[in-house]
């Protein structure tokens, strides 16, 4: 039909390396606030570390879903979000690569 976009029946947007769901991966969510190491467990048993007026929480997330229900517990907590990022393999959650 005419007047439709490239988009119909065009490539997937998700290029070939990556999955519906994505597989584990470490990442750092950082957000304004301090929280104590005791908030490790609502945030699945990740690395809570107060650093100055922020939180940083750190670990292995199972897949996208799950890296998504973590945020909602930032939220949740009426946190503000300052970012979230993947690690890169050699960044494990411990900073930069050793």
């Amino acid at each position: 039909m005419a007047g439709r976009g490239p988009r119909r029946g065009g490539p997937p947007l998700a290029g070939p390396a990556v999955n519906a769901t994505g597989g584990p991966a470490h990442y750092e969510i950082r957000v304004e606030g301090v929280l104590d190491s005791r908030w490790a467990s609502w945030f699945g048993g990740l690395q809570v570390v107060s650093e100055g007026e922020e939180t940083v929480i750190t670990g292995l997330v199972a897949d996208q879903p799950a890296l998504h229900g973590l945020l909602a517990k930032v939220r949740d907590l009426g946190l503000c979000l300052i970012s979230a990022r993947r690690l890169d393999i050699g960044q494990g959650g411990k900073g930069a690569p050793s």
